[in-house]
């Protein structure tokens, strides 16, 4: 037996059949590139490759847009778990306990309180994560507590929306979030405070029809779907072919419905000076009377 099957053969085994850790790498959903997870970390889940923005959790929202990751979480109001009673292939109450257990996350809203570019802030996050950001009841109810914080901190409400539209498990229940929270916008207007909404990729549906589209000003993340109903829906009703970007940021922003695109490593710092231009004109004096 030589030197070299003794031991550099044995050595050379042992390398090869060391384990890899399964969150070692990541697949960008744009380009399917591979990347090092530390080093979407550091990016914020934007691709060095392409530039695409990824799906970002709860958590990960809330330490990014807040002041050096400092927030305070508020707890919800409780709503009935199954008002209809409803059950397709399972019933909604055990897609609920799913839902919750894979998300660590009671509902498709959470909403925190901190401060941005030094100013005082809440910000409500949807978690397409929960049950793809679908709005149902309870995430109406904690829209509408989100609008009430703000009011009684007298600070911007800031919303960054995912959702895949309407609960359906929810029927009618579900629908009627929509004029709520309509009405909760209304009373941050009333109250004289800025709303601002981030739209992310996607953000549909209902959603859309609601609450998303009656920001002050309307923030979009580069490439995100926005719209009511989805490209191929709208595609197969009206037997058009659809321009090039349809329902993409870039395509809302050149139409008029977003009012700037921001990068994610960006969105911090425009927020904080949004809050302070928006609260300046909110405090200036009235001009004078002739």
């Amino acid at each position: 037996m030589s030197w070299m099957t003794e031991y550099v053969r044995p050595k050379l085994r042992g390398l090869l059949k060391r384990e890899v850790p399964d969150n070692l790498w990541a697949n960008c959903t744009g380009c399917s590139q591979m990347v090092l997870t530390r080093d979407l970390e550091r990016s914020r889940k934007v691709c060095p490759h392409c530039g695409h923005h990824m799906q970002a959790l709860v958590p990960e929202r809330l330490s990014w847009t807040f002041d050096n990751g400092e927030f305070t979480r508020i707890e919800l109001p409780k709503v009935p778990a199954d008002p209809l009673g409803f059950r397709d292939q399972k019933r909604y109450t055990d897609r609920l306990k799913d839902a919750r257990a894979k998300s660590h996350l009671e509902e498709s809203l959470a909403v925190a309180h901190g401060k941005i570019g030094g100013h005082d802030a809440v910000v409500a996050v949807m978690a397409f994560e929960f049950m793809a950001g679908t709005m149902g009841t309870a995430l109406g109810e904690a829209f509408v507590t989100a609008a009430r914080l703000a009011i009684l901190q007298k600070a911007p409400l800031i919303v960054f929306t995912a959702s895949g539209g309407a609960r359906m498990q929810e029927g009618m229940m579900s629908l009627m979030q929509m004029p709520r929270t309509t009405i909760a916008v209304q009373m941050l207007r009333e109250a004289g405070l800025p709303y601002l909404v981030v739209l992310t990729h996607p953000t549909t549906g209902g959603v859309t029809a609601s609450f998303a589209m009656l920001g002050d000003v309307h923030l979009a993340e580069p490439n995100a779907l926005i719209g009511f109903a989805g490209p191929r829906v709208i595609k197969d009703t009206v037997r058009e072919t659809l321009p090039e970007g349809f329902q993409r940021s870039e395509y809302l922003l050149d139409h008029g419905m977003v009012d700037m695109i921001v990068n994610r490593g960006d969105m911090t710092g425009t927020l904080g000076r949004l809050i302070g231009l928006l609260n300046a004109r909110n405090i200036a004096p009235a001009p004078k009377a002739a």
